[in-house]
């Protein structure tokens, strides 16, 4: 799926306003559904972490296995995404993620053991990977071009209201069940019901993707002209000159080869640099352990003392902050550039998690008796806030517009699967580490994540292209 290649600089009125922008946003809201699904579960499971350690009676490395075990699928499901694209379509595609969310959410919500849980969240994994490569390429084949950076941002908007709903409803289920994770509701312990719930969105994905065209690039690798000239008309506008843009498209993929990971080799040091660069940006943005705040928050501010209602309000309370960060890059990834916005996170970003550490480093107590004197406590709190933001507005959405747009046409799909993977086996490295790191000291866990924020700031300097106001064709 060589994703966004076909959306042009020119073409007769490809820079306009659609006619029908709203039409444009439902098309591109129903796509981001993936990445709503793609938050909420990687946040849901936080809600549940404790009760799991205590249903199946595991340790923390056994039970960081069990969290993590959903990016194993979802690393193979983004390597695979592209191609599956190509042959049967992206609608298709966001359909086949629907039914693996849904059979992931009911699965995960009736486990009879633990190995039972950990393969439904594979399956879940499978089905978040595949969305999180098709969504932001889906989206940016139907974009129009001077909205494309407006509209790509969806996706990590998308996600973080998938976080902020999950740690809500969490929150409620908790409630319910006088606030014990594995208190009975209708049969079922809490926990249960915090995985299960996710069946809901997952079918909502399945519905919106009947309501929402193939992609023009699909439609024309696939002799359907006329249809691709309809939703052309739709997203670009009608004064498109639709005959000349598929004539474009038509002769982009004529003079392109599929891309084949082959292609993606002949550099110093095997991959070409473009290539390096986009694995470093989605490494980069998980080892600043952005996905211990979403998969563990509840269980970190009880480490620290706090009781498991008030927990469930911070992480929600991070929620919020997460999406007030991701409204401020989409208003600014146009107008700053890419870049810049980068740049600003990883400073803040360093700052905050280096304050944390300072925080935690006051930590006291073993066992169930653990506390933080008060200052360093709101300290603590307010730091992860201010880090949460500072991800947000940045790398959150940055690394997403820059993977849609920053590789050639030629080798856009290969490039993007293996970006992809990569991020999910950082995103695992660091899930799986956290447990052990915060057991063994949790002041010198944020020491290592403000270490990787420091690095991320020469890493954008020297190496980050600045791909506003490009069109795709100019990329390599």
């Amino acid at each position: 799926m060589t994703s966004t290649a076909n959306a042009p600089a020119s073409g007769g009125g490809s820079a306009s306003r659609p006619d029908h922008l709203g039409h444009v946003i439902f098309i591109t809201a129903a796509a981001a559904m993936g990445g709503f699904l793609f938050g909420y579960d990687s946040s849901v499971i936080n809600g549940a972490v404790e009760a799991i350690r205590d249903r199946f009676d595991v340790g923390s490395a056994a039970l960081a296995q069990v969290i993590a075990a959903a990016l194993i699928g979802c690393a193979f499901g983004a390597a695979t995404a592209g191609r599956i694209a190509d042959r049967i379509g992206r609608i298709r595609c966001m359909q086949i993620a629907s039914v693996l969310f849904t059979a992931s959410a009911i699965g995960s919500a009736l486990p009879f053991a633990l190995w039972d849980l950990a393969t439904w969240r594979v399956i879940g994994g499978f089905g978040i990977g595949m969305a999180s490569v098709i969504g932001p390429a889906y989206i940016a084949e139907v974009s129009p071009p001077a909205y494309r950076g407006r509209l790509a941002s969806f996706q990590q908007a998308a996600i973080v209201i998938g976080i902020a709903v999950s740690q809500l409803v969490n929150w409620g289920i908790l409630n319910l069940a006088d606030g014990d994770q594995r208190g009975e509701i209708g049969g079922l312990e809490a926990w249960q019901w915090m995985l299960g719930v996710m069946v809901v969105p997952a079918v909502l994905y399945g519905v919106l993707s009947f309501a929402i065209p193939e992609s023009p690039r699909f439609l024309v690798s696939v002799g359907r002209t006329e249809r691709a000239k309809e939703v052309l008309r739709d997203v670009e506008g009608k004064g498109v000159d639709a005959d000349a843009r598929v004539r474009e498209i038509d002769h982009a993929m004529r003079s392109e080869h599929k891309p084949i990971f082959k292609d993606l080799l002949g550099g110093r040091f095997g991959f070409l640099p473009i290539v390096w660069v986009g694995i470093g940006l989605s490494v980069f943005q998980q080892l600043v352990g952005i996905n211990v705040i979403f998969y563990y928050s509840s269980s970190l501010w009880q480490s620290v003392g706090i009781d498991p209602s008030s927990s469930f309000l911070y992480s929600f309370e991070t929620s919020v902050v997460n999406i007030i960060g991701t409204v401020i890059a989409m208003v600014f990834v146009d107008r700053l550039g890419r870049k810049p916005l980068a740049l600003i996170g990883s400073v803040g970003m360093a700052l905050s998690l280096g304050t944390a550490a300072w925080a935690f480093s006051f930590k006291s107590g073993t066992g169930d008796d653990i506390s933080l004197p008060h200052a360093q406590g709101i300290v603590a709190l307010v730091a992860a806030n201010f880090f949460v933001l500072f991800f947000a507005l940045s790398w959150g959405v940055v690394v997403w517009v820059l993977l849609g747009e920053m590789f050639p046409g030629r080798i856009r799909a290969a490039a993007l699967g293996v970006a992809a993977s990569a991020q999910w086996i950082a995103n695992w490295l660091i899930t799986v580490t956290f447990p052990t790191l915060s057991d063994w000291n949790l002041s010198g866990a944020y020491m290592i994540y403000t270490f990787f924020a420091v690095l991320s700031i020469p890493f954008v300097l020297k190496w980050v292209p600045e791909t506003k106001g490009k069109a795709l064709e100019e990329m390599g």
